[in-house]
């Protein structure tokens, strides 16, 4: 077995471990001033080598995405939307001074990989192989500046079904003293450096026993952005669906955009626009709201049952998981694993 993966093939989909399993090849290609993007390939998954001057260990010159492969019942796998993470994966590079990718041999080397090591793919009830496109700068300097090389490299790894023990709801806290990210800043890239500079409070939050944090705009305090690593829905009287309209500092989540495609041809109205996490908190109270879910590639749907603000909290459909998100999840995983049809076209075939 590859030394740098810790889990048997053969195992259970609910034994592997999220995130520090991983299957037994990577992609690989290198860009620099003279050649561009060369020497693709893809090879045994193994370490990697950088000079302790690597602009990514200095100044985070650095992008990912996330993605997924699904087995299907009939044993073939698919790929959700692979070109619209490569589209976002370029989007980020050039907000951080990257070289973009060839977005077609990107997600070709995604199939390709997928393929080669496709017995990864678990075929278990919400299970996935979970798939990590990245670029990092590699040019050994110290000198504040956009590197001149740099790796893009693709792993993956098996992942179980997000949620263990059942689509339950989680808790929200809203933070009021710290901003995950600013307009005009790099908040709708998807950059290391914004994780990081999440962390402490979502460390704080989950010491007061809450699973993630609801971040407000940094410029007034006031709008709600996102949650964790997560876009966030308001469900009002059981039909309307408003999220945040994309502001610059909040990611474009797939997952997000899939989803205000597919809710209207389930009878569901949809709505961005900018909303006061007071009045989010008032038409709690009201019952006007009537769920509230997070949306990623994780989870893909994730209930909200509480949200608590300045030491208050504030339960949602009685801290259960309503029908609409119930309805989006059912609906959004049937298509990616091919258990119903793709009317939009989101779904590639690895087979």
């Amino acid at each position: 077995m590859n030394p740098l993966t810790d889990v048997d093939r053969g195992q259970c989909p609910e034994h592997f471990s999220f995130g520090t399993s991983f299957a037994d090849h990577m992609f690989t290609q290198k860009f620099n001033q003279e050649f561009g993007w060369h020497k693709a390939e893809i090879r045994p998954l193994e370490e990697l080598r950088l000079h302790p001057g690597a602009s990514v260990l200095h100044y985070s010159q650095e992008i990912f995405e996330g993605l997924k492969a699904y087995r299907r019942t009939d044993g073939g796998i698919n790929l959700f939307r692979p070109d619209a993470n490569a589209t976002r994966f370029n989007r980020s590079a050039a907000r951080m001074v990257m070289p973009e990718v060839d977005a077609g041999l990107h997600v070709e080397a995604i199939k390709e990989l997928v393929s080669l090591d496709r017995a990864w793919v678990p075929s278990g009830d919400g299970s996935s192989l979970y798939i990590r496109p990245t670029m990092i700068a590699t040019s050994p300097k110290l000198g504040l500046g956009a590197a001149n090389n740099y790796l893009h490299y693709i792993i993956t790894g098996p992942a179980g079904p997000y949620y263990a023990e059942g689509f339950n709801p989680v808790s929200v806290y809203v933070s009021h003293e710290f901003r995950r990210a600013v307009k005009g800043g790099v908040g709708e890239a998807k950059t290391g450096g914004n994780y990081a500079a999440s962390l402490f409070c979502s460390e704080d939050a989950a010491k007061r026993g809450f699973t993630q944090v609801l971040w407000l705009d940094a410029i007034e305090g006031r709008f709600v952005e996102e949650v964790g690593a997560m876009n966030i829905c308001f469900v009002y009287d059981g039909k309307l669906i408003k999220t945040p309209a994309l502001s610059g500092s909040i990611l474009p989540g797939i997952t997000r955009d899939s989803l205000l495609q597919l809710a209207p041809t389930l009878d569901y109205e949809v709505e961005e626009s900018k909303l006061d996490i007071q009045q989010i908190i008032d038409d709690i109270s009201s019952g006007k709201i009537t769920e509230v879910f997070g949306c990623g590639t994780a989870a893909v749907v994730s209930p909200v049952g509480k949200i608590a603000m300045k030491d208050k909290e504030y339960v949602i459909n009685g801290g259960k998981t309503g029908p609409v998100a119930s309805k989006l999840f059912e609906t959004l995983t049937a298509i990616q694993y091919g258990v119903i049809d793709d009317p939009f076209n989101w779904i590639v075939s690895v087979d």
